[in-house]
């Protein structure tokens, strides 16, 4: 199993769609800056899954929150935009609640810097930014092999 993760696209579908193509992902999660952008990447690529959450960017239009929680498999994964939780300023407040609510991936954007570690059993991973110039554009993927979770980060 494989989901490709995606934040601050900012208007730029193309590249999500270039990340699509390069990491044939099962699911894709979007995680805000901009929803819209997602509704677009779905009209493309019909028979994948996506899942968003608003960003900062985003308008409240009454169905897309600002953050869920998934099953990836058995695990749990909190997917969210990050300015809720400031995580400009550090990662403190946000790795704290992920650990409150029992998640193994916490997975959020907002800062336009990929970032991707384990901290004991918590995966924290930030795609980055996909909608930059295509030189810098980052996009990160959770996957399964024998059995358990890895994350990491990658350039479209």
């Amino acid at each position: 199993m494989k989901w490709l993760i995606c934040s601050d696209s900012h208007g730029n579908h193309s590249l999500m769609a270039k990340a699509v193509e390069l990491e044939k992902p099962d699911r894709i999660l979007h995680l805000g800056d901009v929803t819209r952008d997602a509704r677009r990447l779905q009209e493309a690529f019909p028979e994948l899954e996506i899942v968003g959450v608003r960003g900062n960017c985003d308008p409240s239009d009454g169905e897309t929150p600002e953050e869920r929680e998934l099953f990836f498999g058995l695990r749990r994964v909190w997917m969210l935009h990050g300015h809720t939780y400031w995580v400009k300023s550090g990662l403190g407040m946000l790795t704290a609640e992920a650990r409150t609510r029992g998640v193994e991936v916490v997975v959020f954007g907002h800062t336009h810097q990929p970032v991707c570690y384990l901290e004991g059993s918590l995966w924290v991973l930030n795609p980055g930014a996909i909608g930059g110039a295509a030189a810098l554009a980052t996009y990160g993927v959770i996957e399964e092999r024998d059995g358990k979770v890895y994350c990491r980060t990658g350039v479209v």
